[in-house]
């Protein structure tokens, strides 16, 4: 589920579609939550699907750490890419503002750390030199995302969290510890979806 405070709007023919906040976001709030109306979908169901209804699901969904494809109900699958993103995943099923993001400020998610099928070609952006998203740049990206999103979590329990109540239990006793700096933020390398040859590969040179 996304903040309550964004909306979706038309940007132009080449990029389609992108998500804007309509007041501040502050730096350190809950922008994007998964919750149960989000969709889970094995691989072996989507490679199932008629090529066509396989291409518009995939163009929609991220992996979670499991190797499920998981599709946005709301508007949330319609945040665009940036290298700069405005938000910044979490090990705990939820993504935070990673600056302050000011009305008419577009929502945007580094990809990296979706665990795409395959590469995703990017316009050049400034204050970088990445131009292509891969499938393993979490692995290369990790340390720097872990600290986005620690920097992220100090200001969590200073602003409102109107989507707090939809953190899942599982999780809700770490994040409150990281909040109050009792504990560390586990690393974004958890959310990473090890695919089968990956593994027999690492079992492999074991």
């Amino acid at each position: 589920m996304m903040h309550p405070h964004t909306e979706l709007r038309f940007i132009d023919e080449s990029i389609g579609y992108g998500v804007f906040a309509t007041q501040l976001i502050p730096k350190g709030t809950i922008t994007w939550i998964l919750d149960e109306l989000d969709q889970k979908f094995d691989e072996a169901y989507v490679m199932s699907l008629d090529l066509l209804l396989r291409d518009r699901l995939l163009k929609y969904c991220f992996r979670d750490e499991h190797g499920q494809y998981i599709l946005c109900w709301d508007i949330a699958r319609y945040v665009n890419h940036s290298f700069n993103s405005t938000l910044i995943a979490t090990p705990y099923n939820f993504e935070l503002a990673a600056t302050d993001i000011f009305p008419g400020d577009e929502i945007t998610d580094d990809y990296g750390y979706f665990n795409l099928d395959k590469p995703f070609h990017c316009l050049p952006e400034p204050n970088t030199t990445r131009t292509t998203v891969m499938p393993d740049d979490m692995l290369h990206y990790y340390a720097e995302w872990d600290h986005k999103a620690s920097e992220a979590m100090r200001h969590f329990n200073s602003v409102k969290q109107p989507l707090r109540h939809l953190i899942d239990p599982a999780h809700s006793e770490k994040v409150n510890a990281i909040a109050v700096g009792k504990e560390a933020i586990d690393s974004i390398l958890t959310c990473y979806y090890h695919t089968p040859d990956q593994l027999k590969a690492v079992k492999a040179a074991s």
